[in-house]
């Protein structure tokens, strides 16, 4: 059985902030704050990638326990057929 880990797709999340739009943000004006954009836009991605982090932990810890709650839901053992005895 394949595990699904779409969580880690978090991950790419600071990858694109950082690289992907910077072609994009590579802009002295407007200033915002006092600041220019770009320093800015690399600030926010800096506060955003611990959080990015957080919910990919969060996803992988979830999907440790369902998958660990998985093999023994299947090995628990059933009444057999017309009751116990």
């Amino acid at each position: 059985m394949r595990r699904r880990r779409s969580h880690v797709l978090w991950l790419g999340v600071p990858y694109l902030l950082y690289l992907g739009a910077l072609p994009f943000v590579n802009k002295v004006r407007p200033v915002v704050f006092g600041l220019p954009f770009l320093f800015l836009w690399l600030l926010i991605a800096t506060l955003l990638t611990p959080l990015a982090i957080w919910f990919t932990w969060r996803g992988d810890r979830r999907a440790r326990a369902a998958a660990a709650a998985a093999p023994a839901a299947a090995t628990k053992p059933t009444p057999a057929a017309g009751g116990e005895r």
